[in-house]
């Protein structure tokens, strides 16, 4: 079955930068689109960033020029680079297989405070 698992999230202050990863298994991952999302406090999910198999990607205007998506298919992992962060940002982020928001994973949490 599908399985994620996203990690990276954390404490960082207005203007800095995190990482996080997503680890994949349960399907194979270099056929399929993956999906990064955010869940603020108190807010629907949001959609942040799609990278395709073929590597095209694309973005939310929120996010856009701050925030990168990459994949490395030998590892089953997708990426979100994100810079400049702002608390406005603070979220649980989850990554999900094709839009499939039911597939995400457990996420994890970015908070973005001084």
């Amino acid at each position: 079955q599908v399985q994620l698992v996203e990690s990276g999230g954390g404490l960082v202050k207005p203007g800095g930068s995190l990482r996080l990863s997503c680890a994949a298994s349960g399907f194979t991952f270099s056929n399929y689109t993956m999906t990064w999302a955010r869940q603020a406090p108190g807010k629907g999910i949001e959609w942040v960033s799609d990278i395709n198999s073929d590597g095209s990607s694309y973005c939310a205007d929120s996010v856009k020029g701050r925030f990168t998506i990459s994949r490395d298919n030998a590892k089953n992992t997708v990426y979100l680079q994100m810079n400049s962060l702002t608390p406005e940002d603070t979220a649980v982020y989850y990554c999900a297989r094709d839009g499939d928001y039911a597939s995400r994973g457990q996420g994890t949490q970015v908070t973005v405070s001084s």
